[in-house]
């Protein structure tokens, strides 16, 4: 696979052999945020933003889930593609929603948009890349060295209090998109582009 965008943080490629389980179709909504804290708020089928990954972690225990880890994270959003992006090699603005094309140049809408707006994954899965990053329950490491092969979230040696996420958001570039592309925010981070989704052991 020819990419030109690819980092240290991505290396080395290896093989994961992730066990079953499931992950929720979009990132958490305001509307389920609300029904389950009993706040509220108008943004409805946006996802969830302003969520620091403790928050992030409790509301998913409340309902007997978690966050995915980021080999789950990934196996999800390639859905069995090899691909740069889910969708194939290039990424076009109808895929996902994200603001500046490589050029600098303003292509997106410049905010959130509902979960669904744009077309699912093989797996049926929306918005693995772009509108918002995502949390994972792994620690930061700046590379994948010695990285679990089995899919579990990797917390043994990480960096404290720095959390992976994934997936690009809707104030980035196309090469935050890619289904490789990872980053850390801070455990503390309540980011407007930075979200999450939820997952269950199988």
């Amino acid at each position: 696979m020819n990419d030109k965008f690819v980092t240290d943080v991505e290396m080395p490629s290896h093989e994961v052999m992730v066990t079953a389980f499931l992950i929720s179709v979009h990132p958490v909504t305001w509307k389920q945020w609300n029904q389950v804290t009993n706040q509220s708020a108008n943004f409805d089928d946006l996802p969830v933003t302003g969520v620091s990954f403790q928050e992030a972690t409790e509301f998913a225990r409340s309902l007997d889930a978690r966050l995915p880890t980021e080999a789950e994270w990934e196996y999800a959003c390639r859905a069995s593609s090899s691909s740069l992006f889910p969708h194939g090699a290039r990424l076009e603005h109808s895929h996902a929603n994200y603001l500046y094309d490589e050029s600098g140049e303003e292509v997106g809408c410049g905010g959130l948009t509902p979960v669904g707006t744009y077309a699912p994954n093989d797996f049926g899965l929306h918005d693995m890349i772009g509108n918002v990053c995502e949390w994972t329950a792994d620690l930061w490491h700046p590379s994948y060295v010695n990285a679990p092969c089995d899919g579990s979230a990797w917390i043994a040696g990480g960096q404290p209090a720095k959390r992976v996420i994934r997936g690009g958001a809707w104030d980035q570039l196309p090469r935050t998109l890619r289904a490789s592309w990872r980053d850390w925010a801070p455990e503390s981070a309540r980011w407007d582009n930075l979200g999450f989704r939820l997952a269950r052991d199988l």
